[in-house]
């Protein structure tokens, strides 16, 4: 019996001395504590981070309470919280310690009530924790100090290139003055509301005698719009016939006609972004006028032989040399679709309305054919220019511009003299007013308005052109020094037949 006692208690021994050197090897912080929540033991890892607090109140020395630590659920006094026991938590002891911490309830010796409270330094990991938070943190400013910088150059770049932009234009402007030669009231008029209206996408109609420029105000309008690196296509709306204008601006589908073997794209689809330049727009029939007013309206385009729309986004500027408001009365134009044209319009005056710009224009053009026909020509002389003031130019700049190419061409000597100065007319050079004055008797002349009468005698000096150049358009327009867009137009109008004179 004594054998069995002394058996058992060398094992209890034995049993203790490997608990205490486990529990002293460790490198956890262990604590032991009694029920009335007194520090009873610490292991070497603890005292050697905290020191000895044997006999000391864990709420005081550990946990930092005065009073006890309700909010940490003490088992001594909450016996239910046993469903956390082995749970891990963090606590922050001390200002530079902070440590996970669990506990386990077990029964001592003598029947006491013990915790073993275990806690592990995790200083260094919350110190890393902080610094990647604060890396974090600095890398997230110093990002958004970046987007921000970079956002203030973006706007700076886009003011900058707003500003080029701007300059570029008016240098353009400057450089390219030649684009619209003169310096007349009304030709620096006409050029500010060019660059006024230019970058808006409004429909613009241009208004002008033929050979006036109107070609030009469209070209400039372009040039300074919003749309200057898009498609311009310039079509000539009286050089097509009408069964052919509707297919050839707005396309057709394969089948739609004798000879349709395949679907095409017209001029609205092919400028989609663009800008179209309609000449001569005066001069289209009924049902292109409706079929151009859908356009404008909706910006909608039906192809010939479809049967549904297409959107297209294109820009229309149009020109004509017919009076519209009295076509418009005469019922010879749809008023619906003047009103849609004319949202601006430009009026091209005519040349002897601004006679002022004739040598400007006269000396462009002379700089311009010398360069072609190869002449050492510096100037005009003063009877030359005399001349050129006394016409009243009824084919306006382009009649000046055949004028002075013709009297280049026959120049000799390097010199213009006024006999090389060829109005074209009837083959008369140089025809003074007062010869044009007596085409006619005073009496008739004065029978009817100033403006049958210019007619009349414009009808009279075309018929003659074609009787001289025996009905050949061509001829009689280089005779006239007329476009032939502007002849065709004429003949419509006086109902010239070019054939009869053959």
């Amino acid at each position: 019996m004594g054998s069995i006692l002394q058996d058992a208690q060398q094992e209890v021994s034995r049993l203790a001395c490997n608990n205490k050197a486990l529990f002293d090897v460790l490198p956890d912080f262990l604590f032991i504590i009694k029920d009335n929540c007194t520090i009873e033991r610490m292991n070497k890892a603890a005292i050697s981070k905290l020191g000895d607090l044997t006999g000391e109140k864990c709420s005081n020395v550990i946990f930092g309470k005065v009073g006890l630590c309700e909010d940490l659920v003490c088992p001594h006094k909450h016996p239910e919280s046993s469903r956390k026991y082995g749970e891990v938590s963090e606590l922050q002891i001390y200002e530079d310690l902070h440590v996970e911490y669990t506990y386990v309830p077990f029964e001592g010796y003598h029947g006491h009530n013990l915790i073993l409270l275990v806690m592990r330094d995790i200083t260094k990991r919350k110190q890393n924790e902080l610094e990647l938070a604060r890396y974090q943190n600095n890398v997230e400013k110093v990002l958004q100090e970046k987007i921000s910088v970079l956002s203030e150059s973006v706007k700076v770049r886009e003011q900058l290139a707003q500003e080029v932009n701007i300059l570029k234009k008016e240098i353009d402007r400057l450089a390219n003055s030649d684009i619209m030669v003169g310096e007349s009231k009304a030709l620096r008029k006409l050029r500010e509301m060019i660059y006024q209206v230019a970058e808006s996408d409004v429909t613009i109609l241009i208004t002008g005698e033929s050979g006036t420029g109107k070609e030009i105000v469209a070209d400039m309008v372009h040039r300074y719009s919003s749309r200057a690196g898009k498609p311009f296509l310039k079509f000539n709306c009286a050089a097509v016939s009408d069964s052919l204008l509707e297919s050839d601006l707005f396309g057709y589908e394969k089948g739609a006609f004798t000879g349709a073997t395949s679907c095409r794209k017209g001029k609205f689809e092919i400028v989609d972004g663009g800008t179209i330049f309609l000449d001569e727009i005066g001069d289209v029939s009924p049902s292109m006028q409706a079929a151009l007013l859908r356009v404008l309206e909706n910006g909608e385009i039906v192809r010939v032989g479809g049967t549904f729309s297409v959107k297209s986004d294109v820009r229309v500027i149009a020109a004509t040399n017919v009076d519209l408001v009295d076509a418009v009365k005469k019922g010879k134009f749809r008023q619906d679709l003047y009103y849609r044209l004319n949202v601006v319009a430009l009026h091209q005056p005519p040349l002897r309305e601004r006679k002022e710009d004739i040598v400007p224009l006269a000396t462009h053009f002379l700089k311009k054919y010398r360069k072609v026909f190869k002449k050492k020509i510096d100037f005009l002389p003063d009877n030359v220019i005399a001349n050129l003031l006394h016409y009243d130019w009824p084919g306006n700049i382009r009649e000046l511009e055949n004028v002075i190419q013709r009297a280049v061409l026959y120049s000799r000597n390097n010199m213009i003299t006024a006999s090389d100065i060829d109005f074209g007319i009837t083959g008369i050079r140089s025809a003074p007013k007062a010869d044009v004055a007596h085409a006619d008797s005073d009496d008739v002349m004065l029978s009817q308005p100033l403006k049958e009468s210019m007619e009349a005698y414009e009808k009279k000096i075309i018929d003659a052109a074609f009787r001289k150049c025996k009905g050949k358009a061509h001829d009689v327009a280089n005779l006239l020094g007329l476009g032939k867009t502007a002849l065709y137009e004429k003949n419509k109008r006086y109902q010239i037949t070019p054939k009869n004179f053959r």
